[in-house]
């Protein structure tokens, strides 16, 4: 395995480990996002054995002991699983996160004190980057999902919003809703919800330009258009279920 690199967007890069043994044949990606500023911010850890291969990928960009800030979806291995590993080669970095994964995980399972983040907080990192925490809660799973939102870019950093196979491209500005609803119904991997959507539509009045995905390639373009049409399937999924719930009722 390898980990590439590449500029999503103005100062955020997107580290990506492709792993062809899951979802063969076409696999799936592992999705790590650093946000260049005078306080570098670093959006997913990367599993803890994939550590070795991100940092040297990112030591391509910055001294990994520049590392000032490590956000992440929710707490998972995939998203944070490589934590402590960070928190030891970047001595100034602090884990942080929302309210209830601070308290519920972090608190316990990080090396250094968290920092809370309450929703709608930012962080200003410096070099005009300013990253806002988002709370997310069973969007798309784990009570403790958020997501982080640079500011100056209009960059939506989606967690596993819109997860999706495949080693495509590291930015597109095609179709990411189709390839997420495909990847939906081969995992099932969200927690079905009422307010899916209404969460994920407030997203896209952020109107973001580009949508950093975990797992699949970034999106630029119309972000607004693409949260709603996620939503409206989050939707349909919801109402389908509720009328088999009924159903299994009425029976």
């Amino acid at each position: 395995m390898e980990t590439k690199i590449d500029e999503i967007a103005e100062g955020i890069y997107r580290l990506s480990t492709y792993v062809p043994d899951i979802a063969p044949p076409v696999g799936f990606t592992f999705n790590q996002f650093l946000v260049i500023g005078d306080e570098p911010l670093m959006f997913h850890t990367g599993p803890r054995k994939m550590f070795a291969l991100n940092r040297d990928a990112l030591a391509r960009i910055i001294p990994p002991e520049r590392l000032r800030w490590i956000g992440f979806g929710h707490f998972e291995s995939d998203e944070c699983g490589a934590m402590n590993e960070w928190l030891s080669v970047a001595p100034q970095a602090t884990a942080a996160h929302g309210q209830t994964g601070v308290y519920v995980s972090l608190n316990d399972f990080a090396d250094r004190a968290p920092r809370v983040l309450k929703d709608g907080e930012v962080i200003d990192i410096g070099g005009g980057k300013r990253v806002r925490f988002i709370d997310t809660p069973h969007t798309p799973h784990g009570w403790d999902a958020g997501v982080m939102y640079e500011e100056s870019t209009g960059t939506l950093l989606c967690g596993d919003l819109f997860t999706q196979l495949g080693n495509d491209r590291a930015l597109t500005d095609g179709d990411v809703v189709g390839p997420a609803i495909a990847a939906e119904d081969l995992f099932k991997y969200s927690a079905l919800n009422p307010g899916m959507g209404t969460t994920i539509r407030e997203l896209a009045k952020l109107a973001p330009r580009t949508l950093a995905l975990m797992h699949g390639p970034s999106f630029s373009g119309d972000g607004a258009a693409a949260l709603r049409a996620l939503a409206d399937d989050y939707d349909r999924r919801v109402s389908a279920q509720m009328t088999k719930a009924m159903q299994r009722l009425a029976a």
